[in-house]
């Protein structure tokens, strides 16, 4: 009985986490004109945020909370898991003007 119960409770982990990951989206960030497009969004946890740099320079997404720095070379791909709920201040480093937020929840 103890082990039917453990495999059962393991089961519906599993089935969870997929539901979870397969809700999960990617949301895309243009680095273009030394500028975020779109500059502010909506995410949830699990989403994935790709940058694409459209510049010829290089940029960097870089979160205000030290949660991830991104670098992104011209005509690039850059990408982050967003892991935790609450509001998420970035910028690129090399251009402090380019500006971005991500309002991320459950």
């Amino acid at each position: 009985m103890g082990r039917t119960s453990s495999v059962a409770g393991v089961t519906a982990l599993l089935f969870v986490l997929a539901l979870r990951s397969a809700d999960a989206a990617v949301i895309q960030i243009k680095m273009a004109q030394i500028a975020f497009t779109p500059a502010q969004i909506s995410a949830h946890v699990g989403d994935t945020i790709e940058w694409t740099n459209d510049d010829i320079v290089v940029h960097t997404a870089t979160a205000r909370n030290g949660a991830w720095d991104v670098m992104v070379e011209p005509k690039g791909k850059g990408s982050v898991t967003l892991k935790s709920a609450g509001t998420i201040e970035y910028y690129c480093r090399l251009h402090p003007n380019m500006v971005g937020s991500i309002t991320v929840s459950e």
